[in-house]
């Protein structure tokens, strides 16, 4: 499973109690809203001449911000923030403001988004881009050990079993009609056999009848056709 939410940047009140310089950085004591509800005085710093020295103080306080793959809660997590709003950030106590605020939150985001899953939770992201809208994408499973996985697997094997076996059965089927119907062509044929018992069929050609009827009673009989003039017949 996965889920998508996108957060936009909108005003932030500035709310700065007090600031103080540290170099050309400004260092401001903010109050920043909390995951809860509620709030808490943070210091966050602005001034920065570069977003690499501006990135670096970040990760200092929220190691896990564009450091690739870290883990809250047990969970595979990326944090990214586009670097073109680290720019818009580095010199905008407003703007600086409302990324720490998220920045901060992230963990208790994290712990909620395990304890509220409905089911394992197997990854989380969250991407600032350069505009401030926050994209929050979580995927899971809802089969932490494998049951439903192992339960498929077992209906799938049995459902390939009980094909085989009905293939089986077909094959068998189709042999035992053969056999019956060769079966019955030997029956026909015995049949056909026994109806022909002592038939037969005899020819004889030739200019005088005598000895075209002495020819054929030659051949029925199993002789020689006869020489003598034994065999009359009348016409």
């Amino acid at each position: 499973m996965s889920m998508e939410i996108t957060n936009n940047y909108s005003d932030y009140g500035k709310g700065y109690t007090n600031t103080a310089k540290e170099g050309n950085v400004t260092i401001s004591t903010v109050e920043l809203k909390t995951s809860t509800g509620g709030t808490k005085t943070e210091q966050i710093k602005t001034g920065y001449s570069n977003v690499n020295d501006y990135s670096k103080y970040l990760q200092g306080k929220y190691s896990y911000m564009n450091s690739g793959t870290t883990s809250m809660q047990g969970v595979p997590t990326t944090v990214s923030v586009s670097g073109a709003f680290l720019k818009k950030c580095m010199n905008d106590p407003e703007k600086a403001k409302y990324l720490e605020e998220n920045l901060a939150a992230l963990p208790d985001c994290a712990s909620y988004a395990v304890s509220h899953a409905q089911g394992t939770l197997t990854s989380l992201s969250y991407e600032i881009d350069a505009n401030g809208n926050i994209t929050v994408i979580s995927s899971g499973t809802n089969d932490p050990d494998g049951k439903i996985a192992r339960e498929n697997a077992e209906r799938r094997a049995k459902e390939k079993k009980a094909a085989e076996e009905k293939a089986v059965e077909r094959r068998k089927e189709k042999k035992a009609e053969e056999e019956k119907a060769a079966e019955r062509r030997a029956e026909r044929k015995e049949r056909m056999d026994k109806l022909t018992e002592g038939t037969f069929t005899a020819s004889a050609t030739g200019t005088d009848v005598k000895s075209v009827i002495q020819n054929i009673v030659a051949v029925v009989s199993g002789t020689s056709s006869p020489t003598g003039g034994s065999f009359d017949i009348k016409v």
